[in-house]
């Protein structure tokens, strides 16, 4: 990809030509003109000569494919940043190659308070289970070390480091010898995030950041709150964000509002909302996602954190206040706990004052046909991340052992939230599942469980226009003119049409259709290589030697 030497300007008149853009203005096009950081046109290869004399750039794209950059919906920014530059468990293939990282990891970072880690997961391990404490004092040499498992709904953690808790082994959730869940998590998560330096956590925050725009991602949604953060870090990101080129961030909080006062706190904040990982529930891997019927390795249904009422009274102010509430709910029982809710609040405040405010659910994994039209019914967005199919999904994988087959199988059903209207909104819930958005849109069009497939281009959808809608914005995601110049360029082969049902992908494919192509995600092909990305018409990623 070349491109003309003009000087760098702040509102730099572009043309790109020579590849293909995907826009619904021109099936065909490829060919578009970016002018005061919005999409100003957008055509032929033809038309686009009466433009190039009078830009102040031309960019060849030599072939290559243009698109709306991605947002991701669901993200750590800090964790995302300290599982980049720390210790990352993700790739430990047992319990012994864990404990061993751990060891290493230490001794090259002797000046450490706290050692922060992330990423095991005792599923995929030969051993079937977590590091003892006793294990991973003996690994840690006395030092205080916090690893939460990948969901991050649970940790092992040192003797050094729960010395540092007061009271923490008389709290709920705090098991003497096995990871700590509910409260007792929490508060040791809160202790270690601690000892994370102000200097450290923007180190973090960039390197995420830098990450993200590397792989075409212009937007993030971060989910903070008093559970997983704290105000600081959650600011300092905002403001870390407006003040340097980069993918923009909108935040929410996840904290429960009772009155306009409590929605002004939240907006004093910088949040778009008192949403996100507002806990109904755990997670599956922890054993702590609330059920209607127990799970199928442990003899209890998991943990409830908020009732139908308390989700009532959260939605019914926040949609009172303008602002827009949402939740974490996985489990049948949470997601049903939020249907009440929000149904309930409705009934309080007016069904067409709820539908408005585009109230989100983050996970929404284990729905049934009723939860799915209910979600219909009163307008709220499923925030889902699809990666976690592709690794805890199948007949074989952490699903089916926590809740058997059958009831593994009813998750994730992307098919049938968009055949009931529901607004799907992709991410990853970085670093849970790694920031890789055409890899999520692969695991949506080939989810494991066929039934719940969706076409690439609605998955593609998902996670671009998706990602805005979310946050209330219909204006933006799509290459179109007027639309924020948010946009990612690739290098990637044969563009196709992919749909679950073969008739419409041979129908999609015929020129008449108009169908916009996208590149092949069938598992296996090459994914496609991230060459610039650009948002608000400003380039904060070129690939080296590009």
């Amino acid at each position: 990809m070349t491109e003309s030497t003009a000087p760098q300007s702040e509102h730099r008149t572009v043309l790109l030509r020579g590849g293909d853009v995907h826009s619904p203005a021109d099936p065909f096009a490829t060919a578009m003109v970016v002018e005061r950081g919005h999409v100003a046109w957008v055509g032929s290869e033809g038309a686009a000569d009466a433009f190039a004399s009078g830009v102040d750039e031309v960019i060849d794209l030599e072939g290559a494919l243009v698109t709306p950059a991605f947002t991701d919906a669901h993200v750590h920014t800090t964790s995302t940043g300290l599982a980049l530059t720390g210790l990352d468990l993700s790739g430990a293939r047992t319990l012994g190659d864990a404990l061993a990282r751990v060891r290493a990891h230490i001794a090259a970072h002797p000046a450490d308070r706290v050692v922060l880690g992330h990423g095991w997961d005792a599923a995929r391990w030969p051993e079937q289970r977590p590091p003892s404490r006793a294990e991973l004092d003996e690994a840690a040499g006395g030092r205080p070390v916090y690893l939460p498992r990948i969901d991050v709904h649970s940790a092992a953690v040192t003797t050094a480091l729960l010395d540092l808790v007061p009271g923490v082994r008389a709290m709920a959730g705090y098991h003497p010898e096995g990871p700590l869940t509910a409260a007792a998590h929490h508060a040791v998560r809160a202790a270690a995030h601690d000892a994370v330096s102000p200097a450290q956590r923007a180190d973090a925050q960039r390197a995420a950041l830098r990450h993200a725009a590397s792989l075409g991602i212009g937007t993030v949604h971060e989910c903070g709150g008093p559970d997983i953060s704290d105000e600081d870090d959650f600011t300092g990101l905002l403001k870390l964000a407006a003040g340097q080129p980069g993918p923009r961030v909108f935040g929410y909080w996840a904290e429960q509002v009772g009155d306009e006062k409590d929605a002004l706190r939240i907006r004093e904040l910088g949040a778009a909302g008192a949403a996100g990982d507002l806990f109904v529930d755990g997670s599956f891997g922890s054993h702590t996602a609330c059920l209607h019927e127990p799970y199928a390795d442990a003899p209890h249904s998991g943990a409830a954190h908020l009732d139908a009422g308390q989700i009532a009274a959260h939605v019914a102010a926040c949609t009172e206040a303008g602002l827009q509430a949402g939740f974490h709910a996985i489990g049948d029982a949470a997601l049903s706990a939020v249907v009440d809710g929000v149904r309930a609040a409705a009934e309080r405040v007016g069904l067409g004052r709820v539908r408005a405010a585009r109230h989100r659910v983050e996970h929404a994994e284990m729905l049934t046909p009723e939860t799915v039209a209910a979600f219909a019914e009163l307008g709220l967005t499923a925030s889902v991340q699809p990666a976690f199919d592709a690794a805890w999904g199948g007949e074989e994988g952490m699903y089916a052992r926590r809740l058997g087959t059958g009831r593994a199988g009813t998750l994730n059903p992307y098919a049938a939230l968009l055949r009931a209207g529901v607004p799907l909104a992709f991410g990853s819930d970085s670093p849970v599942t790694p920031l890789d958005p055409w890899g999520t849109v692969r695991a949506a069009a080939f989810h494991r469980t066929p039934e719940h497939r969706i076409s690439v281009r609605a998955g593609f959808t998902a996670h671009t226009r998706g990602g805005w809608r979310a946050v209330g914005r219909d204006d933006a995601g799509t290459l179109v003119p007027g639309a924020p110049a948010d946009y990612a360029v690739w290098r990637t082969d044969d563009l196709v049409v992919q749909a679950p049902d073969d008739r419409v992908a041979r129908w999609s494919t015929d020129p008449r259709s108009g169908t916009p192509g996208l590149p092949d995600l069938t598992p296996g092909a090459d994914l496609p290589v991230c060459l610039r990305t650009v948002v608000f018409g400003q380039t904060v990623y070129v690939r080296p030697n590009e």
